[in-house]
């Protein structure tokens, strides 16, 4: 069977506010705080999650036990056809969290962009400098988001 590793920070990154700081991301996945990720390329993560969803695959959530690319591996969990795991596309309005989100092709008035931010396991200030580098990467570019849910929760 294939596996599928997605890789989460341990620290917030050089461009967040808060660089160097730990971001308990791997506890909170374990405790179903962060029950999603929100990644680039859709079309890649779809695919994948398509594999994880007809059994083909597993999504092997992992982080870097020391330097990035220069260092082992550790498992955080791994979600497999029976977890309920699933991929949306996602994407904000003029690049602002805090205005209306777009899900596979709709606006979503009513969603809460705050709840986005905490189901990401983030406040919405860490969540705002977390993506500040990708103008939330717009919508409609020829790679949008990818919202990878670790539950049967959708938006």
């Amino acid at each position: 069977m294939k596996t599928h590793v997605l890789i989460i920070s341990t620290k917030f990154p050089i461009t967040h506010d808060r660089s160097g700081e730990a971001t308990g991301f791997e506890d909170k996945i374990l405790n179903k705080e962060k029950i999603h990720t929100i990644r680039a390329s859709y079309k890649h993560w779809e695919k994948r999650i398509k594999e994880v969803r007809e059994g083909k695959a597993i999504l092997s959530v992992r982080y870097w036990t020391g330097k990035p690319y220069g260092s082992k591996q550790a498992k955080v969990i791994d979600f497999d056809s029976e977890s309920g795991i699933g991929v949306q596309k996602i994407g904000f309005n003029s690049g602002d969290p805090l205005q209306p989100v777009m899900l596979d092709d709709r606006y979503f008035k009513h969603i809460n962009p705050f709840m986005v931010a905490e189901n990401d396991g983030l406040d919405v200030n860490d969540f705002k400098s977390w993506f500040k580098k990708y103008s939330l990467l717009e919508y409609h570019q020829p790679k949008p988001m990818a919202i990878i849910h670790f539950t049967s929760f959708r938006y």
